[in-house]
């Protein structure tokens, strides 16, 4: 039962912001940015994520995969849309 429960917390873990991102169609940060359907709050909290260590690609520490998305990113693809969310919204 242990094994389960660690199993599942494992998974729910490495989904993080993810789960906000079901039903929609992102495939790249830009995206996350243009999305009508989220708060600002939001946006950020999954851009910051998807920057972080956490979804960093093995042996490739400049790019990131968020689960659910089609492809690896470049982290600076994920600052650039980080301060484009900043310049739209005023931060």
């Amino acid at each position: 039962m242990h094994e389960v429960l660690q199993q599942a917390a494992s998974s729910a873990t490495a989904m993080g912001p993810t789960i906000l991102l079901q039903g929609m169609e992102i495939k790249r940060p830009i995206d996350m940015v243009k999305a009508t359907a989220l708060s600002t709050d939001d946006k950020r909290t999954i851009l910051a994520s998807w920057a972080s260590d956490f979804y960093a690609v093995d042996s490739k520490p400049a790019f990131r995969h968020m689960p659910g998305t089609p492809e690896p990113i470049s982290i600076d693809e994920v600052q650039a849309a980080l301060k484009e969310l900043d310049r739209r919204y005023g931060y």
